[in-house]
């Protein structure tokens, strides 16, 4: 079988979903949708933490810093629109005597990028959160929000097909590409006169079929959660985080009180296996054995990457996690925090020439295919703003 359309895109999550509604405004008319996966939010979009960032972290004139702020402006009026969950719930940032000074970075950087922020004492932070560890400084964040993100996806979706304009293929899988204009799937051919891959974990792998990108390969992170016990999520009122170690784009296991009036504890980041290693080696495979030479070559080779690796792995201890948790809410028990099937896997990107964690959204532009790779967090709370410039940048 082989179909035919304008426009072609790798990909059901937020950013091929966001991609197509930009295009449609910009009077593109036949899209094809091609998704591996029978449903939506099988992967990074519908597994995040749910957690509509603000624009805290991220440094200047990245696509990050960019589209963050505007990002979730635009997904809070979507869903105030659409009558889809959203909850304000704002967030802390604290830190002990030795952060300060890496909070006033974030304080920096949320300034630049126009994220609104407040550096708040003690007294203000017992106030906001009544639990939090006592700080002589905090950062607080009114514009963070909790949001479902599944939900957004289907709106999305089901508005994407009411458009008339846009065809979804699920439980089909790019393979390859032939001439330069068609795709091979597993469901047959597709001729296309422009391709967005927007494939989130297997963007890379694309975009090598393509021949670009070959510097930059993909390490999966394992994020697992834990959740506070109904009787003591009153401990948490909105969302705890940590200042995070900047040399890495994790933030750290923080707390965030999710829609569903749960407190969730995570993620964590243990570099994990495979790129949908969910549960314990449940995606074994021959790339397996080239994850593990990229982890090995990096601890030696990456002074940030080897104090992550560390530190998360440490977090499968209890005891460890615990005094992590300590550090953000003292009150904290071990009995307090239960397992939760939970789980996300963090898509990195990496660029091997400078065996470095890359930091932000890569789009690489071929011809007629766009590649937007290392689309991970906050790439959900970006996606309405970034999609709009990357459609008019196509």
């Amino acid at each position: 079988m082989e179909i035919s359309c304008h426009t072609l895109i790798v990909g059901a999550g937020i950013t091929g979903l966001t991609i197509a509604r930009e295009l449609i405004e910009e009077g593109v008319e036949d899209i094809v949708i091609i998704e591996k996966e029978n449903s939506l939010g099988a992967h990074a979009s519908g597994r995040n933490s749910g957690v509509l960032h603000a624009g805290i972290y991220y440094s200047t004139g990245t696509y990050k810093a960019r589209f963050c702020v505007e990002g979730n402006q635009l997904m809070k009026e979507y869903c105030w629109e659409n009558e889809l969950t959203v909850k304000e719930t704002g967030k802390v940032i604290v830190a002990d005597e030795s952060r300060q000074d890496a909070l006033y970075e974030l304080k920096k950087r949320a300034d630049q990028s126009g994220a609104k922020s407040v550096i708040i004492d003690q007294k203000e932070l017992g106030e906001i959160e009544p639990y939090a560890a006592p700080s002589e400084k905090a950062l607080y964040s009114p514009n963070t929000a909790v949001i479902n993100p599944k939900e957004i996806l289907i709106s999305i979706m089901e508005e994407l097909n009411i458009s008339g304009k846009v065809k979804f293929m699920f439980g089909t899988s790019f393979s390859g590409i032939r001439d330069s204009a068609i795709a091979i799937t597993n469901q047959g051919t597709i001729r296309f006169e422009k391709f967005v891959n927007a494939a989130g974990s297997f963007a890379d792998k694309v975009a090598h079929s393509f021949g670009v990108g070959s510097q930059y390969k993909v390490l999966p992170f394992k994020g697992t959660y834990k959740k506070l016990v109904k009787k003591r999520s009153y401990l948490v009122r909105g969302n705890i985080y940590s200042v995070p170690d900047l040399r890495n784009p994790f933030l750290g296991v923080d707390f965030t009180g999710a829609v569903d009036e749960n407190v969730f504890m995570g993620p964590t980041a243990v570099p994990a296996f495979g790129r949908e290693e969910y549960g314990f080696f449940d995606d074994l495979s021959i790339e397996t054995l080239s994850i593990l030479g990229r982890d090995i070559v990096l601890f030696f080779a990456n002074e940030g990457f080897r104090a992550a690796a560390v530190s998360e792995t440490k977090k499968y201890l209890n005891k460890y996690l615990l005094s992590e948790a300590k550090k953000l809410v003292p009150q904290i028990k071990l009995e307090d925090l239960r397992g939760t099937p939970k789980v996300g896997i963090r898509p990195q990107l990496v660029d091997w020439k400078s065996k470095e964690l890359v930091m932000d959204f890569i789009v690489l532009k071929d011809g007629d295919s766009l590649h937007i790779l290392n689309a991970i967090s906050p790439a959900f709370t970006c996606s309405m703003a970034f999609a709009k410039h990357v459609v008019k940048e196509f």
